[in-house]
């Protein structure tokens, strides 16, 4: 590993940063292109993708939790300079891949049919979403599997392997959604069904690719890997670092589901259409800061192993510096063309307005955006990801009063939810940023002491 300075800061971030933005961007275009096939079934296939979205970010949530998790603790251990720490954290993550891989697939199902019900769309969208929800279930496996291999590669600030993956994959699902929807040869049609099946199949081959890379990186030695012992104590700490993160994520699917309800109460299925358009339009100008995110864990975990606590501030004030300026530069393309991208996947002039107007008023909300992952992704390097997940709790449980305090009571309907999201993330990042520089002012005290 090469020694991480003040000198080399800035290079350290981009480097890590960029290629995870293009590996971010090609994942979000990947379930870009399933919204756009989607749209070539109908408004009602779009609906019932919406639906699924939250139950699929559930289902994520859990593999990259973990995967968070683990980059964390192992690039603490690269810090350390703890090769035997890490060979463990690898194992134990491998045996906790598996089991939640086993479960999900028996628990999952029976809960998505009573969720989608519960968020008041047509039999028709629910008849698309479970088709596709109940497909990927069965691939979990793969996803379980890739997010805890890049979460050993991310600590060794190697990006690369997961961008050149997410690339491929995205190109192939080009190709496979159209086969499977509509049926090829022997391959009967299968919808929505097929768009679930090209992400297994993807997943898949990006399992086999990774091991490879994983196998010849500096860290991963598997024979070493094999030597050590299934040990409880660090499937815990695992566990404790990643389950915070995994409810996090879980946390904005349930707010999705809330968010959802309201979209349907205030605007019916075309109005459901258009959300879920835009969020997915939304997600690729988020995309810079998910990179920068995982720069700031992997770095701020490897100085804090080393105990470097000034480091740690610099990588946190820059990264915001340098996520701040991606977004500002994305918002000025995407405020005036959302019309325009709305319409990329559905014609219906109802969808486009109301996914414009949607775009246009959640723009002032974007920048909170940075801080607030920023922040959190720094907390996780010090291992302190709890309060991820009180902070998600507080983003997610507010709506379900101030939704309905803005869109009935105020009679603001739709726009009283757009609204509403700008004020809960701009305040949530004004409570991140206190406990955030509070936090680490105490553990430079302990350390020092």
């Amino acid at each position: 590993m090469t020694k991480l300075t003040e000198n080399t800061l800035n290079n350290k971030i981009r480097a890590i940063a960029f290629p995870a933005m293009i590996g971010f961007l090609f994942s979000t275009l990947f379930n870009v292109v399933d919204n756009f096939f989607a749209g070539q079934i109908g408004t009602n296939a779009i609906a019932g993708m919406t639906l699924a979205f939250p139950v699929f970010m559930l289902l994520l949530s859990l593999a990259s939790g973990m995967g968070n998790g683990l980059n964390a603790l192992a690039a603490i251990s690269i810090g350390e300079n703890n090769q035997e720490k890490f060979h463990k954290l690898f194992k134990n993550s491998l045996v906790i891949a598996l089991t939640f891989s086993l479960l999900v697939p028996f628990i999952a199902p029976s809960i998505a049919r009573s969720i989608f019900h519960l968020q008041g769309a047509s039999d028709e969208a629910i008849t698309f979403g479970l088709r596709y929800i109940s497909t990927v279930m069965i691939g979990f496996f793969f996803f379980m599997l890739n997010f805890t291999l890049n979460g050993i590669l991310y600590a060794q600030g190697n990006t690369k392997p997961f961008r050149n993956f997410l690339i491929v994959a995205s190109i192939l699902n080009v190709f496979l959604n159209p086969l499977l929807i509509h049926g090829f040869l022997f391959i009967p049609p299968l919808d929505t069904m097929g768009i679930a099946l090209a992400t297994i199949i993807v997943q898949a081959l990006g399992s086999v690719y990774l091991l490879k890379k994983v196998q010849h990186s500096a860290w991963g030695n598997f024979k070493e890997a094999i030597t050590v012992k299934v040990d409880f104590q660090t499937i815990k700490e695992l566990l404790y670092q990643g389950i915070p993160s995994s409810l996090n994520t879980a946390t904005i699917a349930l707010g999705i589901f809330v968010i959802n309800y309201y979209v349907q109460l205030y605007g019916g299925n075309e109005t459901l259409a258009a959300y879920g358009i835009a969020i997915r339009i939304e997600q690729l100008v988020l995309v810079p800061t998910l990179g920068i995110n995982v720069a700031v864990v992997t770095l701020v975990g490897q100085s804090f192993g080393a105990k470097n606590f000034d480091l740690i501030n610099k990588v946190w004030f820059r990264s915001t510096v340098f996520g701040l300026g991606i977004m500002v530069t994305g918002l000025s393309f995407i405020f005036p063309l959302a019309p325009y991208l709305i319409a990329l996947f559905d014609q219906n002039n109802a969808v486009i307005g109301a996914g414009t107007r949607y775009l246009r008023i959640e723009a002032i909300a974007f920048l909170s955006y940075v801080l607030l992952n920023i922040a959190i992704s720094m907390l996780q390097g010090i291992k302190k990801p709890m309060f991820a997940l009180w902070i998600g709790l507080y983003r997610q449980l507010l709506p379900l009063w101030l939704f309905y305090w803005l869109g009935t009571i105020l009679s603001m309907g739709i726009d009283g939810v757009w609204w509403g999201l700008v004020i809960i993330n701009w305040t949530a990042v004004m409570i991140t940023l206190i406990y955030s520089r509070m936090t680490l002012s105490k553990i430079r005290r302990k350390y020092k002491s």
